[in-house]
């Protein structure tokens, strides 16, 4: 077919000239060629040509216009335009100059012979997956299959890409069908996306099964294997697949390295994330920039370990990365080290917002409330604050006992700002909801989430749990419960504490047990919630065979909060020698807040002996919460009309200089 110049009109309404460009006299030049070239030629011609437009690196440049000039000279000149590769190349240009609208005008506009070459349709969807627009690309694939047009080895990689980030479980299994029918099973590349696309889903047992059986696999087969139990949370099944590389003979790169390492971040196993960084420089792996802020990302609770890393990153050059950078500002911030924050901070020459975020959560993390929202000011007055922004100064706030009511002022403030809040700022208010126990604002916070659509997030269901268990309204609180499709332990766990400071220990109970019912593993912290639950209820018996069970049944070892737990448990039913049995059970030294729950239990029974012995022991402590025993003790010595004792407790108390935090209690 040939193209006569009419057919501009479809792409252009005024042929375009050139004004001004950086390879003008070499396009001219190379122009003037063309009449003397072959077919072929006239191909690589053109070919050549688009390639220097796109490739150019001059910044002044606008790569648009020369575009579009070749373009139209094509059609002024060409007889060949029907050529299926001349047509994949200007569709391929236009997208790499992000215009999209342009390349589809090509692809709807190309001759009717293009429509037969595979190349020529995965160049628009490459073009579609390389703009993040997967429905386009699946919606092309169709037509494609309507056309009867074959895909090949080059397609398939896209058309899985598209249909993992849709995240649709059918169309994954129908392309996965149409692989093996057009007998691509076996091809390396396609295999390699289909273990990624099943990873992207959730689907790792699939991925595996994959993996499995392709006869031929790369170091990239294995990153991808690995990757995808990264993203699902499966260190367990990361490491297996790591493993299993080296036994097999093969050699991990740093993508190996830094994925693996991502897996044990991502689940917040601090320690074994160490050790396989300190396994991969004993093996003289290369770190990349990617992996050293995956480790510095668990370093914020041992300051030794970060200085470690930072050292690393020092020698290794690493602080030109300004990722690495906003690491150390957020790890340091975590660990109280503000000022170490403060100096990398102010090392950045070009201050990125996310580095202000990241100077923003490290005072929010020291609950320096008044330096988190100096510097958010400080960033307001050079651009505009983003929702992480916001986030992280309202999250000071919240964390501060005496600040909370300017969380919410600070949340209406990012309303009127016109920044629509994600699901993290609508947990962080609603946690706030909770301690203030204002329903009313809870209830709007609710609509807010809805009217957004972001009240599906786990992260919010769990927010509204929490937040209408705290305030009393358990039933929409379990209302809420019922409607989250995906609970997680968290869930549960609120469910089981909002019972249980109700006094409804029964209630906690069943919701634990039909937890284990469903499968869902209970971790320390529901143990805590469902032991506390049995001993504001008086359910000793039910109590004691659960504290039974965490080890034996659920490989839970119980630690100190379960053992205060259990003391207060048989404490509140006077069964003082039992919580005396607990505390002689115990493999670690009792602190404080042991001491302190069996403390309780003697004022509640009145026992003198018993609280006099534990004082002793609570003083020969030394901690700030020692104040808390003095006033139990003189109570409970005022109680028994013992007033010359209880004066010298008090007395003995302001000696050391200890004094009443408002608010605070064993209770």
């Amino acid at each position: 077919m040939i193209f006569l110049p009419h057919l501009q009109k479809r792409f252009f309404h005024t042929l375009p000239k050139f004004r001004t460009f950086c390879s003008y006299s070499y396009v001219r030049c190379r122009i003037r060629t063309v009449h003397t070239l072959s077919n072929n030629g006239f191909i690589d011609f053109f070919d050549s040509l688009l390639h220097h437009c796109v490739s150019s690196t001059n910044g002044s440049c606008n790569h648009e216009r020369p575009v579009k000039q070749i373009h139209a000279q094509i059609i002024l000149t060409s007889s060949l335009y029907s050529s299926a590769f001349l047509s994949a190349r200007l569709i391929s240009s236009y997208s790499k100059l992000s215009l999209l609208n342009d390349a589809r005008k090509v692809f709807d506009n190309s001759p009717e012979d293009c429509f037969f070459s595979s190349l020529f349709w995965n160049s628009m969807l490459r073009a579609y997956v390389s703009d993040f627009r997967y429905e386009n690309a699946i919606q092309l694939y169709r037509r494609m299959r309507e056309f009867g047009v074959q895909q090949d080895g080059f397609g398939f990689p896209l058309i899985i890409k598209a249909c993992a980030m849709r995240g649709d479980v059918r169309l994954c299994r129908s392309v996965h069908c149409h692989v093996t029918q057009m007998g691509f099973r076996n091809n390396l590349h396609v295999n390699n996306e289909l273990v990624g696309m099943y990873g992207e889903i959730g689907r790792n047992e699939v991925a595996l099964q994959v993996f499995d059986r392709m006869p031929l696999r790369s170091c990239v087969s294995w990153n991808v294997m690995i990757s995808g139990f990264t993203k699902n949370h499966d260190s367990e099944g990361a490491f297996a697949i790591f493993s299993r590389m080296e036994n097999e003979g093969w050699e991990p790169n740093s993508v190996t390295w830094t994925s693996l390492l991502s897996s044990f971040a991502r689940c917040r196993f601090r320690d074994k994330t160490w050790e396989l960084y300190v396994s991969m420089r004993e093996k003289g792996v290369c770190a990349t920039a990617e992996s050293i802020a995956v480790v510095i990302s668990v370093c914020d609770q041992t300051p030794i370990r970060g200085s470690i890393v930072h050292a690393h990153v020092i020698s290794a050059g690493f602080e030109k990365y300004i990722f690495v950078r906003n690491a150390l500002i957020s790890m340091y911030g975590k660990n109280g080290d503000v000022e170490k924050a403060e100096y990398l901070f102010s090392g950045i020459e070009s201050k990125s917002i996310v580095s202000w975020n990241a100077l923003i959560s490290a005072y929010a993390q020291s609950r320096l409330c008044d330096e988190a929202l100096s510097a958010f000011l400080r960033l307001n007055s050079t651009a505009r604050p983003n929702v992480v922004s916001w986030t992280a100064v309202i999250n000071a706030f919240a964390t501060s006992d005496k600040h909370k009511p300017t969380t919410l002022e600070l949340f209406r403030n990012m309303q009127f700002a016109r920044v629509s809040a994600n699901a993290v700022t609508v947990a962080t208010v609603l946690s706030v909801c909770a301690e203030l126990s204002a329903l009313p604002l809870g209830r709007e916070i609710h609509a807010h989430a809805t009217k957004k659509l972001i009240d599906s997030d786990i992260l919010v269901k769990n927010g509204l749990i929490n937040m209408y268990m705290k305030c009393s309204s358990l039933r929409k609180g379990y209302s809420v419960f019922e409607g989250t499709i995906c609970k997680d332990v968290i869930s549960w766990n609120i469910m089981i504490t909002g019972y249980g400071i109700h006094g409804l220990g029964k209630d906690a109970l069943g919701i634990f047990h039909r937890m284990v019912s469903e499968g869902i593993k209970p971790d320390e912290v529901t143990f805590v919630a469902v032991l506390s639950a049995c001993s504001h209820s008086g359910l000793v018996a039910q109590g004691d065979e659960l504290f039974e069970q965490m080890n034996r049944v659920f490989r839970i070892e119980p630690k100190i909060e379960h053992y205060a737990c259990m003391v207060d448990l048989f404490g509140r039913a006077g069964l003082l020698d039992e919580a005396g049995r607990v505390l002689k059970s115990m493999p670690m030294e009792p602190n404080v807040h042991v001491w302190g729950a069996f403390l309780n239990t003697c004022k509640m029974h009145e026992n003198t002996d018993f609280a006099e012995e534990i004082c002793s022991r609570i003083f020969d402590l030394e901690t700030e919460g020692t104040m808390g025993s003095y006033m139990l003790l003189s109570n409970l010595y005022a109680a028994n009309k013992r007033w010359d004792q209880s004066a010298d407790v008090r007395l003995s108390a302001r000696k050391r200089g200890l004094k009443k935090i408002a608010g605070q209690s064993w209770i």
